[in-house]
């Protein structure tokens, strides 16, 4: 297939995986033009992975005509209107996660791409690694018979020690639910199905964090948004699960998410990596046992559901990580805060439908 014209926009953090794997690995696209606030950072990118064009100003990059999605790196708070700007000019828009940092404007994006007959999704697509897609086939095969509940954890005290400019987590669109909660939502509704409504309580533990990474050490910043929250998830099929995100606690182990079947349990590797062990627990075993992964795609893949995207653009089939999914976690993670304030448990609005699995295919970097 003709390779898909791809733009980039931000250069920050998290661009270099998207880069590498974009110019490296997945070869059914092609980044022709990056853009960035700081001309710097996407000259250097340029020259690091051989891309043709750098664009001073995002409204120059929209403006080139080869360009068929527009991969959105910017920051959370900035997602509505930069993801809005591209769907105006044509194109179709992968977005880092989240989709926006209200629900009203992921609908509004939603309901504007659809009119436009534009492809819209995002992060992540750590779902669509070996870890996952290997746990939703043991899923789907009954091996933990009808799922009827869940467990997710995400447990640390914040990023302002490793992270260069930190801030954004502590503000608009940040938090721990914000930022590292769509892991483990798109996780969930990927392996159990839809959510039906949630409860929720929140809390922040420090009014200020003080930032001791470079290069911003010793600088103080506020906090805006909740940096606790705990939550019920009720699913559509039945089953209930609870949600624990935090900034705020000590711990010695970030990530835990367990599925509870009729005739087993299920240990899902962390949502924010690709690979990772899958644990197996059925009552004749007696203990959990470790599973193979049965899917490739276990590395740092970022840039997967881009590839996935860009099939979609060329075939006309779904792709996995859509509009309809970012959007259906955004409402679950919002409701959260929602729920707490107004103290009553709150049903959700946005319909969901898990997507096709992933195939092995004999070649990777080429999806089906």
């Amino acid at each position: 297939m003709n390779k898909v014209k791809i733009g980039v926009l931000g250069a920050g953090a998290i661009s270099g995986i998207y880069f590498k794997n974009l110019t490296k690995v997945f070869t059914e696209v092609e980044i022709t033009a990056v853009c960035d606030l700081f001309p710097e950072k996407a000259k250097e990118a340029a020259e690091e992975y051989k891309i043709p064009k750098v664009y001073g100003t995002m409204e120059e990059m929209l403006a080139d005509e080869e360009i068929e999605i527009i991969l959105n790196l910017t920051r959370p708070n900035e997602h509505y209107k930069t993801t809005k700007a591209a769907l105006l000019a044509g194109k179709h828009v992968y977005s880092e996660k989240p989709l926006a940092a209200v629900y009203e404007e992921g609908a509004e994006l939603a309901a504007f791409a659809r009119e436009k007959g534009l492809l819209l999704g995002g992060a992540p697509d750590t779902f669509l690694g070996a870890g996952i897609q290997t746990c939703r086939r043991l899923i789907d095969d009954g091996f933990i018979g009808d799922v009827i509940g869940a467990q997710a954890q995400m447990v640390c005290h914040g990023h302002e020690g490793w992270h260069p400019a930190p801030e954004f987590y502590y503000q608009a669109g940040g938090g721990p639910m914000m930022d590292m909660g769509p892991y483990y939502m798109t996780a969930l509704v990927n392996l159990v199905g839809r959510v039906k409504g949630v409860s929720g309580m929140c809390g922040k533990g420090f009014s200020q964090r003080i930032i001791t990474s470079e290069p911003k050490r010793g600088t103080v910043v506020d906090v805006e948004v909740p940096t606790h929250t705990a939550g019920l998830l009720q699913f559509e099929n039945g089953a209930i699960g609870t949600v624990l995100t935090t900034f705020d606690v000590y711990y010695d182990r970030q990530a835990f998410l367990e599925i509870y079947g009729t005739r087993g349990t299920l240990r899902v590797p962390d949502p924010n990596g690709f690979g990772g062990s899958v644990s197996l627990l059925r009552p004749e075993d007696g203990s959990f046992k470790e599973m193979p992964l049965l899917y490739g795609y276990a590395e740092n893949s970022r840039g997967l559901g881009v590839a996935d995207m860009a099939k979609a653009v060329r075939t006309g089939r779904n792709f996995r990580a859509d509009v309809q999914q970012t959007l259906h976690v955004l409402e679950i993670l919002t409701t959260f805060e929602k729920s707490g304030r107004e103290g009553r448990y709150l049903e959700l609005t946005s319909p969901y439908e898990r997507r096709t699995a992933m195939e092995n295919l004999p070649v990777a970097g080429v999806l089906d």
